[in-house]
C-alpha cells in the first residue's frame, strides 16, 4: 500500500509522533534533494521506502507521514553538491543519522562504504564513493515520548549541599555481584536499588554520567581489538546510547534512562550529563559521513578559512562544531532542553568548554553560546559546569566563565596533588584553593561553589594509583605507551605499584586518605570518582579510554572497605558541618588579625602566620581556624544553628611536627575528630595551647565543643 504524503511542519526539527503519525524535520540550507528513508529492521540493507521530500520552508526540509508509529526505523539521504574544497560533502550515497533522533537503533559496522569519498583513492577526499552505506548504518527511531514521571522534577540540590560523583555506566555496575547479570551495566543498573543504596550510604548527592550520547566507536581502535569506553565522541545529541540500554534498541533506551532518573530522584540523588557539543564523531576530512558533514557539512562545522577543504580542531579529533553559527546554537540549546524537560536531568558538564567560547580564534567568555545560556529560562537554571580548557591557543581558562557557571578547577587539582607529593610550593596558593580559590572568583561575584574541586578525573590515574605509580602503564591501549600524561611525578612511597611492604602500603594509605580529606574538607563542591572511596586501580593505565573491560570496570569483590568507611565519615563530617562548605567566602584571604576572626592560619609555634610567611615560606605545614559558631544558618526546619569551631592541621613533611594549639580566645578545649596518620582515629582531648603530635604526612582535624 502506498504511503499517504502530507507536507507537515518545519518545527519541531526532527521526527515527531502526534498520536497518530510523524511529522519529519531537517535542516540542510545547502541540500538540493532530500530523501526519507523508512527500514523495517536494523539488519535491512535497503529501505522498505524512500520518500522524496518536497517541501521546504526557509532551509528546514519537512513531510508528514500519518500510517507511522513509534518505533518506526528511518534515516536521510541528503542531495548537493560534492566539493571539498569549498566544504561541500553531500553524497546521497550515504545514509546519514537524524541529528534530532531521539533513539539510535544500533551503532555502526565499519566499512568502506561509510566514506563519502573513495578509500584508497589517490585524490584522498576529493574523490567521490558511490557505495551505498545503509547496510552498516546504525537507524534513527521514532519514539513515544509518554512515560510516567508521578510528578518527578529537577531536585534543584544547592551546590554548597552537593556532593558529585563521577561514574561510567557500564563500568560502575558491569562487575556487582548483587545486581542481575542480564543488566548489569545499563541505565537499569544504575537504577537499581543496590545502587541506589550504596550511593546514599556515601553521602552522594549527584552523579555525573560519563557520555550517554549516543557515540562512535573509532574504526582504528575497532581494527585493534578496542572501543571508545568513555564515549567523547558524539553522534547523536538526543539519543540515549543503545549500547547501555537492557530494554531494546527502538525506544526502550529512552524508556529505561527516564526510569533512572525517576529512581535518583526518588532517592535524593540529581543525575548530571557529561556532554560533548565541542565536536562529533564524524572525525576531519578523512573521516567518515554519518550526519551532519553529509546534511550540510558547511553549515555545521568550524571549516579553514582559506582552505574549506579542511576543519578547524580544537579538541584534538579532528572537527569542531561552528557555535557562532545560528542553526549551531539551536541545535544545541534544543538538545540541553530536551535532556532537561523531557529526561529531567539535573545540570550538565560540557567537555572542553572553552571550545563553545570561541570566536574566531579567541576564547570569548561573552561568546553567543554563553549569551543565549544565561538568557534561557530552562538551561540557565541547572547546573552548568564547565570543563574549562581546550587544545587550541589560549584555551585555558580556569577561572574566566561567567557567573551562573562552575568550572572543574585544574588549579585546585594540581596545587594540592603537589601539596602532598612533597613539592616546593608556596602555602599562599595552597590556602587559596583551600578556602574556595577565591582569586579565580570572588572578583566576578561568584561564590567559592563555583570551584568544582577533584584530586582525579576518569583521564588520568585513580587515586590508588596516583600514589602507586611513578610513571604511566598504559601498554594495553597499543600505543606503545605513548598516550596519557607523560609521568606522574614521584610522590615517594617507595617501589612502584603492587608491593607487599608494609611501610609502602601504609604509605599510600596515608595518602589516599590526605587526598580525600584535603578533598571533603575544603571549600567548594567536591568531585570524587567512582571507586577512589574503594581502592579502585587501573594498574597504572592512566588513559583507559579504549579499555571496555577489567582495567575499566569497578571490581566489587576487591573493594577496601576500610578506606570505604573513612570516606563515609568525611562526606558524614563535610554534610553536617556547614563551616565546610560555606555559600560565601571567608572575609580575609589569608587573614591576619586577631580575635574570632572566620579564618585564621597558624605556625607551628602557635603564632599567626605573617605576609613574610606567605610570600617567602615553602613550608610544609599550615594550622588552620575554622569559626564555624560564626557561621550562622537557618535548618530545613526553620530553626536557628550555629556550627561548631574546627582547627585544621596539615603537614606535608616526612617526619612529625609538634604544634601549639592556638590560645585559649578561639577555643579552651578541642576534641580530635580525624587522624589520616591512623586507620581508626583515637579519641583525644587537648587544652588551649596544650602541644599536639602531627605525624608526618598527615592531617589532624580537631573540633570544638569536644566530642563528647
Amino acid at each position: 500500500m502506498d504511503q499517504k504524503i502530507y507536507p507537515g511542519k518545519p518545527y519541531p526539527l526532527g521526527a515527531t509522533w502526534d498520536g497518530e503519525g510523524v511529522n519529519f524535520a531537517l535542516f540542510a540550507d545547502s541540500a538540493t534533494g532530500v530523501e526519507l528513508c523508512l527500514f523495517k529492521n536494523q539488519d535491512d540493507e535497503v529501505e522498505s521506502q524512500k520518500i522524496k521530500v518536497n517541501e521546504r520552508t526557509h532551509q528546514i526540509w519537512h513531510v508528514y507521514l500519518p500510517d507511522v508509529k513509534p518505533g518506526q526505523l528511518y534515516g536521510y539521504r541528503v542531495d548537493g553538491p560534492y566539493e571539498p574544497q569549498n566544504g561541500n560533502r553531500f553524497n546521497k550515497n550515504k545514509l546519514l543519522i537524524d541529528p534530532y533522533a531521539k533513539a539510535i537503533s544500533g551503532v555502526i559496522d565499519w566499512h568502506d562504504a561509510l566514506y563519502g569519498y573513495e578509500i584508497g583513492s589517490p585524490d584522498e577526499d576529493l574523490s567521490f564513493s558511490q557505495m551505498d552505506s545503509a547496510p552498516f548504518m546504525p537507524k534513527s527511531v521514532v519514539i513515544d515520548p509518554a512515560f510516567d514521571w508521578e510528578n518527578d522534577k529537577q531536585l534543584g540540590t544547592p551546590y554548597h549541599q552537593s556532593i558529585i560523583y563521577e561514574t561510567h555506566v557500564k563500568g560502575f555496575t558491569k562487575m556487582h555481584p548483587d545486581i542481575p547479570e542480564n543488566i548489569r551495566g545499563t541505565y537499569a543498573a544504575i537504577a537499581h536499588p543496590v545502587t541506589i543504596e550504596y550511593l546514599k550510604q556515601l553521602g552522594i548527592t549527584a552523579i555525573e554520567l560519563m557520555p550517554i550520547h549516543q557515540f562512535v566507536s573509532d574504526r582504528h581502535l575497532a581494527e585493534k581489538g578496542l572501543t571508545n569506553y568513555w564515549g567523547y565522541n558524539t553522534i547523536g545529541f538526543f539519543a540515549p546510547d543503545v549500547r547501555y540500554s537492557g530494554s531494546g534498541s527502538t525506544g526502550g533506551q529512552v524508556t529505561e534512562f527516564k526510569q533512572m532518573v525517576k529512581e535518583l530522584h526518588k532517592a535524593g540523588i540529581e543525575v548530571i550529563l557529561d556532554v560533548v557539543y565541542n565536536h562529533t564523531g564524524e572525525g576531519n576530512q578523512m573521516g567518515p559521513t554519518l550526519s551532519l558533514k553529509g546534511i550540510d557539512n558547511t553549515c555545521y562545522y568550524r571549516l579553514v578559512d582559506d582552505d574549506k577543504r579542511f576543519y578547524m580542531d580544537y579538541t584534538g579529533t579532528g572537527n569542531t562544531l561552528n557555535a557562532m553559527l545560528p542553526n549551531v546554537l539551536r541545535y544545541i540549546m534544543d538538545s540541553l532542553r530536551y535532556w532537561i524537560t523531557e529526561m529531567h536531568v539535573d545540570g550538565f558538564r560540557f567537555d572542553l568548554a572553552a571550545t563553545l567560547a570561541r570566536e574566531l580564534h579567541e576564547v570569548n567568555r561573552l561568546s553567543a553560546f554563553f549569551d543565549i545560556i544565561h538568557q534561557d529560562p530552562i538551561i540557565s537554571q541547572v547546573k552548568l559546569i564547565a570543563e574549562p580548557w581546550d587544545i587550541g591557543d589560549g584555551g585555558y581558562q580556569v577561572g574566566k566563565f561567567p557567573p551562573g557557571w562552575a568550572e572543574w578547577n585544574g588549579k585546585y587539582r594540581d596545587c594540592m596533588r603537589d601539596y602532598w607529593r612533597g613539592a616546593d610550593s608556596m602555602l599562599g596558593e595552597f590556602a587559596m584553593r583551600l578556602t574556595g580559590s577565591p582569586d579565580l572568583y570572588q572578583d566576578d561575584y561568584r561564590k567559592p561553589t563555583a570551584s568544582i574541586n577533584f584530586l582525579t578525573a576518569h583521564d588520568g590515574f585513580t587515586l590508588n594509583d596516583l600514589v602507586s605509580y611513578n610513571d604511566k602503564h598504559n601498554e594495553a591501549n597499543g600505543e606503545d605507551n605513548n598516550d596519557g600524561e607523560s609521568n606522574n611525578r614521584s610522590w615517594n612511597c617507595g617501589a612502584e605499584g603492587p608491593t607487599d611492604d608494609e611501610v609502602v602500603l601504609e604509605l599510600r594509605k596515608r595518602q589516599k586518605r590526605n587526598l580525600l580529606t584535603t578533598l571533603f574538607l575544603s571549600q567548594g563542591v567536591p568531585m570524587l570518582v567512582a571507586g577512589d572511596e574503594v581502592g579502585r586501580t587501573q594498574g597504572g593505565n592512566n588513559n583507559a579510554y579504549c579499555q571496555d573491560n577489567e582495567i575499566s570496570w569497578l571490581n566489587w569483590a576487591a573493594n577496601d572497605n576500610e578506606l570505604l568507611e573513612f570516606t563515609k565519615k568525611l562526606i558524614s563530617i563535610r554534610q553536617e558541618h556547614p563551616a565546610f562548605r560555606r555559600r560565601k567566602w571567608f572575609k580575609g584571604q589569608p587573614i591576619k588579625g586577631k580575635g574570632l576572626e572566620d579564618v585564621a592560619w597558624f605556625l607551628p609555634d602557635g603564632s599567626e602566620m605573617s605576609d613574610d610567611n606567605w610570600n617567602n615560606d615553602f613550608a610544609k605545614s599550615l594550622g588552620i581556624f575554622m569559626n564555624g559558631k560564626g557561621l550562622h544558618y537557618v535548618d530545613p526546619k526553620g530553626e536557628e544553628v550555629y556550627d561548631d569551631n574546627f582547627y585544621l592541621i596539615f603537614n606535608a613533611h616526612d617526619e612529625p611536627l609538634d604544634y601549639k594549639l592556638p590560645e585559649k580566645i578561639y577555643s579552651k578545649e578541642w576534641g580530635k575528630l580525624l587522624d589520616t596518620s591512623e586507620d581508626k582515629t583515637e579519641e583525644q582531648v587537648f587544652g588551649d595551647s596544650d602541644t599536639i603530635k602531627v605525624n608526618g604526612r598527615s592531617i589532624v582535624l580537631l573540633k570544638h565543643p569536644i566530642i563528647k
